[in-house]
């Protein structure tokens, strides 16, 4: 019986052989560099792949995905990949996007064990998040209506998180750039649902501006 992780190998051969089939000199474009309009931070989840629900072609989308798709000031990867992506590749678009029915969320609902005790520890941003909006997440009547709007909050809170970085404020004052979004997956119908979207004219609270954003 074939491994599952063989299958892999023999469909990245024939994903391949079928790509160069179509257009010969697709991978010498790719090996050339990467040009991405758009940085998406997104949940780990295996059933939201980014190139794949929005239909792009590789080296259109620069991608940091991890649980929930937080943004966290100082979760140094994500914060690298936003610097990068931002100060490098100078992408025009940041876009959070979340997915309804995450199981990362709906764990943040319910009691921490400890047997996950690191993903617990992550998970104490939604958490966070979920406290700051107890009175309308309480008044659900589901849980699955409150982990969905769990969902919907969470992402704005990380649209907004993004826009409280040194490295948002400075590319915004200097560039113009780049706009962020805030959007949610449907794994039940596919649809992307938008949110909020932020950009240079946006009023960021005093409280989240550096010495030199404007004012």
């Amino acid at each position: 019986m074939m491994k599952a992780h063989d299958k892999l190998l023999l469909e990245n051969k024939a994903w391949a052989q079928e790509v160069r089939r179509r257009e010969p000199d697709y991978f010498e474009r790719l090996a050339r560099g990467q040009d991405p309009e758009f940085l998406w931070i997104g949940c780990a989840d295996s059933r939201v792949p980014a190139d794949i629900i929005v239909n792009a072609e590789p080296g259109r989308i620069f991608a940091h995905r991890n649980i929930a798709n937080q943004v966290i000031v100082t979760d140094f990867n994500c914060l690298g990949v936003v610097q990068y992506a931002v100060e490098v590749l100078k992408v025009k678009h940041i876009i959070v996007c979340g997915h309804y029915n995450c199981g990362g969320v709906k764990a943040a609902l319910s009691h921490q064990t400890p047997e996950l005790m690191l993903v617990h520890k992550w998970l104490l941003h939604i958490r966070d998040v979920y406290r700051l909006h107890r009175e309308e997440l309480d008044a659900l009547g589901s849980l699955d209506d409150k982990a969905d709007r769990l969902v919907e909050l969470n992402v704005i809170e990380q649209v907004n998180n993004l826009s409280h970085t040194s490295i948002l404020q400075k590319a915004w004052k200097a560039e113009r750039r780049p706009m962020v979004h805030g959007w949610v997956f449907g794994v039940e119908d596919g649809l992307l649902n938008q949110l909020i979207t932020l950009g240079p004219e946006s009023e960021i609270d005093p409280l989240y501006r550096w010495e030199d954003a404007p004012h």
